[in-house]
């Protein structure tokens, strides 16, 4: 990074009249995964992981790389209070599973809350425990109960990999990421955090996070949200435009997320709502889908910004990468085109 550089190996590409940025990245997608994301048969999956079924040959990661993307974040679905652990990956096409996976990244776990974890969508006569929110709440304070129980064992104990993920919790050593919609739960979980000892780094989706901002800096969560969905389920009719905006401007960290394989090509054109709705500057609407993210993963010292050291993860567009008329032609991600 400078001027007048020169470098006999280097492939030198003519960016006149172009826009560089960093790569997008994706706080919350479900890419890139065989055999599906919800493990719902138990209200509590802490053992499964989707770092054992990355599929690199979803079409999905060459579409998301058109439109700039070059790191996502793949989570499990929201069927369960205590979902399973993540998997952060660098969109690095036509390489394996293994290669594809973000080297020295800190371990993240879903937790969810909600219509979606009490299963307001399935008929009554085929759900599991629990039925009501008042029973999303039980379920996780059971479970770090038993963590605790389990952490407190002598250390010759049968291992118990559903409780050992917990205690990664407990220890600071894996990190929540958590769908949530509305200030109550929100507000349940944080109750919770503090009575267990845990933290959350982010809340996922955080329709409602404009009412319980002041909260969420005061624990420290991230917030990685929607820039305008709206009215898809009951939990959703409070929720505004104006979130994202109103969450940074109160200091949280912000990010913008897909949560859907389409959407993701189009990160750029969703953080340019901020402006609309808020009256973000341009920089800050940017970090929606660059800077923020990597903070909020923990990942901010490899990815996120254009800067000496950090990976090569570069986007050149042919205009304004805030404009619905920009293209991103061409991705490159670790220095490869």
């Amino acid at each position: 990074i400078g001027k007048s550089l020169k470098s006999a190996g280097a492939k030198i590409i003519d960016g006149t009249g172009k826009q560089v940025t960093a790569g997008i990245i994706d706080e919350h997608s479900h890419i890139a995964i065989t055999g599906g994301v919800n493990e719902c048969s138990q209200s509590v999956t802490a053992e499964v992981r989707i770092a054992d079924v990355i599929d690199p040959e979803d079409i999905n990661i060459y579409r998301q790389l058109s439109g700039g993307v070059t790191t996502s974040h793949l989570l499990h679905g929201s069927c369960n209070p205590i979902g399973g652990q993540t998997q952060l990956i660098k969109l690095r096409w036509g390489r394996n599973a293994e290669e594809m996976k973000f080297a020295g990244w800190d371990g993240f776990i879903k937790f969810a809350l909600g219509e979606n974890v009490k299963r307001s969508w399935t008929s009554r006569n085929q759900n599991r425990f629990p039925d009501t929110r008042m029973g999303v709440e039980q379920v996780i304070a059971d479970a770090f109960q038993r963590a605790k129980d389990y952490m407190a064992m002598p250390s010759t104990k049968r291992k118990d990999l559903e409780l050992e993920a917990l205690a990664e919790i407990l220890n600071k050593k894996r990190f929540i990421t958590c769908h949530s919609y509305v200030q109550s739960e929100i507000n349940m979980l944080l109750h919770l955090s503090d009575k267990y000892g845990f933290n959350v780094n982010t809340f996922t989706h955080i329709l409602e996070g404009y009412k319980v901002a002041d909260k969420m800096k005061a624990h420290g969560a991230a917030a990685s949200t929607f820039s305008d969905w709206w009215a898809y389920k009951y939990e959703v009719y409070d929720a505004i435009p104006y979130n994202m905006a109103i969450m940074q401007k109160e200091g949280l960290t912000v990010a913008v997320n897909s949560d859907d394989a389409e959407m993701a090509r189009r990160l750029n054109q969703e953080a340019a709502k901020s402006i609309r709705y808020g009256n973000l500057a341009e920089e800050d609407a940017l970090k929606l889908c660059t800077l923020n993210p990597a903070i909020m993963l923990h990942v901010y010292d490899r990815v996120g910004s254009i800067k000496t050291g950090k990976d090569a993860d570069i986007v050149i567009w042919s205009d304004n990468p805030l404009s619905i008329y920009a293209k991103a032609e061409k991705t490159i991600v670790d220095g490869i085109i």
